[in-house]
């Protein structure tokens, strides 16, 4: 039996806009996805999905056709189980020896958090497999789910990164961002998951110069990564909200749902749903919980 692992993650800065160029500030957290993978006595290749409770969520069986392409078998293809075929078909296309079709395979892919976090089901799952397949993880997710990388550059990471696509080329450093004040920093999950393609594809459709916008928000990265204190870290926490705001025009996840928060609050990643960071002591998580937002991570529980 083969056995793989890719780290979850969070993006703290640069949400749609590190797309074109600009960088950002990713965090692996502690939780993830494994893979093994091994033989099997069948012609298929079977897929098991287990959910963080352990519980099995999905099973399908693939097998290829006359033209080298994969199908599901005996089943009805539904939404899930054509982005595993075009996973399986990109996999193929990129190293067809793995994927021969001469032994049965069994997948199982075991989540460590819930699936409507956001905190990289695909990702993980993308990474596991380009380990497993000696191809290029960002090459399978681009031909796959698509997006700019940084969940692949945070499945592969032990720490904090900056990333940022140069060239169409992905730069990943790691970065010292462990801020002295990380035991006033939560995480809370929205109840939703946003659909990251939904808004990267809204982003964009904007028709507006972003250049000097770019520029704005690597600066705020930096200064959030070399941050010596919480004041600071929230003015450029609301600066950047401000930021993004306007170029969206929409208003700030404080606006929208906790106006009377007496803190900071920040979305991470696509507007609208997953987690957001909050600034605060643990007695504040307290205004989350109150409001039906009940899974709350301090930093430390959370990221690696």
């Amino acid at each position: 039996m083969q056995q793989y692992y890719s780290s979850g993650k969070l993006l703290i800065t640069a949400e749609y806009v590190v797309l074109e160029g600009a960088t950002a500030l990713a965090i692996p957290t502690k939780l993830g996805q494994s893979m093994s993978v091994e033989y099997n006595d069948s012609k298929y290749l079977k897929w098991i999905c287990k959910d963080f409770k352990k519980k099995l969520w999905y099973e399908g069986y693939f097998t290829k056709n006359n033209e080298n392409k994969f199908h599901i078998h005996d089943q009805k293809t539904d939404e899930i189980n054509t982005q595993i075929i075009s996973i399986l078909n990109n996999i193929y296309e990129l190293n067809p020896s793995v994927l021969d079709g001469k032994n049965g395979l069994t997948f199982t892919h075991h989540l460590e958090f819930a699936r409507d976090w956001g905190l990289g089901s695909s990702s993980t799952l993308i990474n596991n497999l380009a380990q497993w397949g000696e191809i290029n993880p960002y090459t399978l997710l681009k031909n796959s789910f698509g997006g700019s990388g940084y969940d692949i550059a945070c499945a592969q990471a032990n720490g904090p990164l900056s990333y940022q696509i140069k060239e169409n080329k992905p730069q990943v450093k790691s970065v010292n961002f462990n801020p002295i004040f990380k035991d006033q920093l939560f995480f809370i999950h929205l109840n939703k998951k946003q659909n990251s393609r939904e808004g990267i594809a809204q982003y964009q459709n904007l028709k507006k110069d972003k250049t000097a916008f770019i520029s704005e928000i690597n600066d705020i990265t930096k200064k959030i990564i070399e941050c010596q204190s919480l004041d600071e870290f929230e003015i450029l926490l609301n600066a950047h909200e401000s930021l993004i705001g306007d170029m969206l025009d929409l208003p700030p996840i404080k606006k929208q749902l906790f106006k009377d928060y007496p803190n900071t609050v920040k979305s991470l990643g696509a507007w609208g749903g997953d987690f957001v960071l909050a600034t605060g002591g643990p007695e504040l998580k307290s205004y989350f919980s109150a409001k039906g937002y009940t899974t709350i991570f301090s930093y430390t529980d959370l990221i690696k």
